[in-house]
């Protein structure tokens, strides 16, 4: 339908646009209580990016089309709108908000575009999101896509299933006002750092046990001066912890403690 919405929007006639789900839906680590469905609209006529070092890209002539974020964002809008007339909530910094009406979920649609960080052997290929604000994000959703299911897979996909049963915990610890909310993605980012082993353990009781003490343990003390020891985001392409985010060490260790208790685990 959102897809619909855009081919019907004149204004994107003459503009390459990439229309895909992402986060938790495509990655098949949702759980009913969060089941929305994130859709990204990237812009491809336009490539924004950065260099490991300077000097290592040689920039081609600055785009001079139209595609703006700000044009970008205000065409969607209008195409949704149209589209979904009395159902879209514009007031998110940084996506619209869908309200399903007759689909079967809530979707939020994010305007972005393409996005390349280059290194002296090559180039990483994400997506470059900016807000209402002016400020912009780095996402990697193919990479997260790619790393999610290698690890499914590895683990007889049972990291999947992890990430689900402790996203389901998360909601139920809210729900009973026994822990404040902890965002889905960051939750998939801490059980996707326990080693594989951990999920061929013979129990889900094991399995949640293993999974609960790796991150309670790993986040003990400061973020590690070594690069090695830094935990990472499913994508493998940014730190999990770093200034801009919207959680800490210490909030990982608070709900690994919070499900342990919350779970009546012992040693």
């Amino acid at each position: 339908m959102i897809r619909e919405a855009i081919k019907e929007h004149a204004a994107f006639d003459a503009c390459d646009l990439r229309i895909y789900a992402k986060g938790s839906y495509a990655n098949n680590t949702n759980v009913k209580t969060d089941s929305d469905v994130d859709i990204a609209v990237q812009c491809r006529d336009v490539m924004y990016w950065d260099e490991a070092k300077p000097g290592i890209h040689t920039s081609t002539s600055p785009y001079q089309g139209i595609w703006t974020p700000t044009k970008l964002r205000s065409e969607l809008q209008n195409a949704l709108v149209k589209k979904f007339p009395g159902q879209v909530d514009t007031s998110g910094s940084t996506a619209f908000r869908i309200h399903s009406g007759s689909a079967r979920v809530d979707a939020d649609v994010v305007p972005c575009f393409n996005y390349r960080y280059y290194f002296a052997s090559g180039g990483r290929d994400g997506a470059k999101v900016f807000k209402k604000d002016g400020f912009s994000l780095i996402n990697y959703p193919d990479q997260q896509l790619a790393n999610g299911r290698d690890k499914n897979n590895r683990t007889g996909k049972n990291y999947k299933k992890t990430v689900r049963i402790m996203k389901r915990v998360e909601n139920a610890m809210v729900l009973d006002g026994k822990h404040r909310e902890v965002p889905s993605f960051f939750v998939e980012c801490l059980v996707y750092h326990c080693p594989d082993d951990i999920f061929s353990r013979s129990t889900w009781t094991d399995v949640v046990r293993g999974v609960i003490n790796h991150i309670y343990h790993g986040l003990d003390g400061a973020e590690p001066s070594d690069a090695s020891q830094r935990w990472l985001e499913v994508s493998e392409c940014k730190w999990l912890f770093q200034p801009g985010q919207a959680w800490t060490r210490a909030d990982g260790r608070a709900f690994a403690q919070a499900t342990w208790t919350y779970l009546g685990l012992t040693s």
